[in-house]
């Protein structure tokens, strides 16, 4: 962990990048949001409320979720994270789309993972080229 948090900070990053203690607590509030949110559609799709089709981009989006810290701190490889993150809002676009005419609450509920996501995104983007 140390190794990867001396490589992070080494990296050229925007001024406007959020100070690294930021993260955790930020990810602890969107990770409770997501596993109710994204439960509540895996017991739709349980229950026969929504198919297969609205509940694979949550999937997708939890896989790709869970792959942007492994990628960017164990990999160390800002190229393949920002693939990743790009994949991380595509997905989450998706499943509010999936989901809207079923659960407007679930979607709306979606709105500060994007916001988060949105921002994380542009971010990465900016520290990839910055190091490229």
């Amino acid at each position: 962990m140390s190794n990867s948090y001396n490589w992070y900070s080494q990296l050229i990053r925007p001024e406007w990048a959020p100070p690294a203690w930021i993260f955790g607590p930020v990810w602890t509030g969107l990770y409770i949001l997501i596993a109710i949110s994204f439960g509540s559609v895996f017991y739709k799709y349980y229950k026969k409320e929504v198919g297969v089709a609205v509940v694979m981009p949550f999937i997708l989006n939890l896989v790709f979720n869970f792959a942007f810290t492994p990628i960017q701190f164990g990999l160390q490889n800002n190229l393949l994270a920002m693939v990743d993150i790009l994949l991380v809002w595509l997905t989450l676009v998706w499943a509010i789309a999936a989901i809207w005419k079923h659960s407007r609450l679930i979607a709306y509920a979606q709105v500060p993972y994007l916001l988060w996501v949105s921002f994380a995104t542009v971010l990465q983007i900016t520290i990839t080229f910055l190091n490229f």
